[in-house]
């Protein structure tokens, strides 16, 4: 297609885009303004493709989620002969098919010990709803209803639903709909470069969780039911806690008698160099969410993986669990989730990430710490976060938040590289194929954007 053509065919997606599409956690009127989407017609490895030709390196995986790259024909293969042999049917009425048995019991392999038990839905918003309804449901079996607070954390992210958006913290997404609903509560984040101050970082560790154990208090331990976190929160800008973090809040749930959920909806599947983000700080969950990199982003599939002590009361204690969605265990994905996790097996993705990429492309990042710009860069595996300062000493922000990021995204995406702003922290989280040939043209890419940001807002 000529060039021409190709523009011609870009306006005609944009206008009925415009006309006819809303797109999630978008500013509709700001999007229209802007001239319209951008529209991605291919991908291949760690590239994606527009609709005008260019190129663009993918330093998000999508949204966190395509593991394995761009173009994997086995994963196509895999949906094609299970929409040929059994496109649906639903897991109701005693039913199950032959791929949601075999991925529950490769997962209940794959997770940490314990976690034995699977339930299906095609988002970590279900998911986390799903742990919501759940958790309560244990506590009123197991003879204490009066267990239903849950305790998050402030900028956590654990969904968009009404229920997910309690779970997390995100006063944007409250402010929405008059979040979070009765029950959800929220005590602060170890986010140390924005928290922490002059403390030690083990130190700030320890209060960090603490805060946890003091809404216990607060509400009183005979009535909370649960606390969830993710291993590294995500979408809050990829908070990487304090090593002294996991440890106590463990301790702090065990003490208190409190269900301990780990929601690994972007932490799973290799994103850290380990299979999931309760590996890497040794996290014992009682339930663990998973979404994302279960298939890659190929097709949407969720799980929530339940313990033993959750499991079996649910189990032996009888009666419905009036919860569930049309798609849960659907076949096709199910399938083409063990496909892919058997190319992360096969390839030695997780391992790659462990000993090689994964390090190579951290160093990469450090280097851009001595940027004029630059007040932290954290990262572990392939994710990894850099962020946006006015002033290094005293780690001061840009004002208003969010204009330096903004500035920092627009000039990556011009440049030919996909960088997410969360407030002034760029954040990375490239597929795990990624080389470190690839991993050298990103982070040049993102230098040239931190060089012109830094000259948009006059700093040397």
């Amino acid at each position: 297609m000529s060039t021409q053509a190709l523009r011609n065919s870009t306006a005609v997606w944009r206008a009925a885009d415009s006309r006819h599409h809303f797109h999630p956690f978008t500013d509709f009127k700001g999007l229209a303004e802007e001239g319209g989407s951008r529209i991605i017609t291919r991908a291949e490895g760690v590239w994606l493709e527009d609709s005008e030709g260019n190129r663009i390196l993918d330093g998000m995986s999508g949204l966190w989620c395509v593991n394995v790259g761009y173009g994997r024909e086995r994963l196509a293969k895999a949906a094609y002969d299970q929409m040929a042999a059994l496109p649906y049917y639903n897991t109701f009425f005693k039913t199950a098919t032959p791929p949601s048995i075999e991925l529950s019991e490769k997962l209940a392999a794959l997770t940490p010990e314990g976690l034995t038990r699977v339930f299906y839905a095609s988002s970590g918003s279900e998911a986390n709803d799903t742990i919501a309804r759940m958790v309560r449901r244990y506590w009123k079996l197991a003879g204490r209803p009066e267990r239903r607070n849950i305790i998050s954390r402030t900028n956590s992210y654990h969904g968009s639903t009404m229920a997910a958006a309690s779970l997390g913290g995100m006063q944007p997404m409250h402010a929405l709909d008059d979040l979070p609903l009765p029950g959800f509560h929220h005590v602060r984040q170890p986010y140390w470069f924005a928290e922490g101050g002059d403390m030690d970082p083990a130190d700030f560790g320890i209060a960090a969780a603490r805060a946890v154990e003091d809404k216990i208090l607060e509400l009183g331990p005979e009535t909370v039911a649960a606390f969830i976190g993710e291993p590294i929160q995500g979408a809050g800008g990829v908070v990487i806690p304090p090593e002294t973090y996991w440890p106590e809040v463990q301790r702090i749930c065990r003490e208190h008698d409190i269900l301990l959920i780990a929601d690994e909806v972007i932490c799973g599947f290799g994103r850290t160099g380990h299979w999931f983000g309760s590996d890497l700080f040794d996290i014992k969950p009682d339930m663990m969410t998973l979404a994302k990199g279960i298939t890659s982003g190929y097709l949407p599939l969720s799980a929530v993986m339940v313990g033993d002590r959750v499991a079996e009361t649910l189990w032996s204690m009888g009666g419905e669990f009036a919860h569930g969605f049309t798609y849960s265990g659907h076949p096709v994905a199910c399938a083409v989730a063990l496909e892919n996790i058997a190319i992360m097996e096969e390839e030695k993705l997780v391992e790659r990430v462990h000993d090689d990429t994964g390090p190579y492309l951290q160093a990469l990042l450090q280097d851009l710490a001595e940027h004029p710009l630059v007040g932290e860069v954290r990262g572990i595996g392939f994710i990894g976060a850099v962020e946006l300062v006015s002033d290094k000493p005293s780690r001061s922000r840009f004002s208003p938040r969010g204009r330096a990021g903004t500035l920092c995204r627009d000039h990556c995406f011009a440049n030919g590289v996909v960088s997410r702003a969360v407030g002034d922290a760029m954040v990375l989280a490239p597929p795990l194929t990624l080389t470190r040939a690839e991993a050298d043209e990103l982070v040049r890419r993102l230098r040239l954007a931190l060089d012109l940001t830094a000259a948009d807002l006059n700093i040397r």
